[in-house]
């Protein structure tokens, strides 16, 4: 072989050595600084580091708790401002993407004494600026009984999928059917119906 190769072989080999005493050198200083602490301060700084870290988690949990009760009490509030109470509620996630999600969502519950089912799929989209929610394929189902207003607005809801709408007109409606069931009430106990 040619010289210059076994030269290039060479030098290649010094910088390595090189680099391996280096290398030794940085791991004898920082076992050095390692042994400037003893076993016992090494587990008591542990356990500070440990009590810090559940002080902090306490405290979150505090804080969590704090705003669930906030939560509940808004939540029964607003329950007991619309007369609306929800019974049960089932989500299941129908297809997941990186920018879309489709949820379908199962609700009953009541309002006053009138009793309510809804089924949707919630579509939402993300792109870089925010997040757009779509309600699709809505289905309301309810005893309008012989108020075929009811089953008409029932069947407007459906078509322009506004739950808001819906919820709103609810309230008011399930108020105004307690306050008719409350005043014939009355009337039916002042006056017996007569025998025909």
């Amino acid at each position: 072989m040619d010289h210059s190769v076994f030269q290039v072989y060479e030098d290649e080999i010094q910088s390595l050595e090189e680099e391996i005493k280096l290398l030794t050198e940085k791991h004898e200083d920082s076992l050095q600084e390692l042994a400037f602490f003893s076993d016992e301060e090494i587990v008591i700084s542990i356990k500070s580091f440990q009590g810090e870290f559940q002080g902090e988690s306490k405290g979150c949990e505090s804080d969590l708790k704090a705003q669930l009760a906030s939560l509940l009490t808004d939540f029964s509030f607003l329950m007991k401002f619309s007369g609306i109470k929800f019974t049960n509620h089932l989500k299941k996630t129908v297809e997941r993407t990186r920018n879309r999600t489709v949820q379908k969502h199962s609700l009953a519950g009541n309002c006053h004494s009138l009793s309510f089912q809804l089924e949707f799929q919630l579509l939402e989209l993300q792109n870089k600026e925010d997040v757009s929610a779509v309600i699709t394929d809505l289905s309301i189902i309810m005893e309008s009984g012989e108020d075929s207003d009811m089953s008409k607005f029932v069947s407007s809801t459906e078509e322009h999928r506004n739950l808001l709408t819906f919820f709103r007109s609810l309230s008011s409606y399930g108020e105004w059917c307690e306050h008719r069931r409350c005043t014939f009430l009355h009337f039916k106990k002042d006056e017996p119906m007569v025998d025909a």
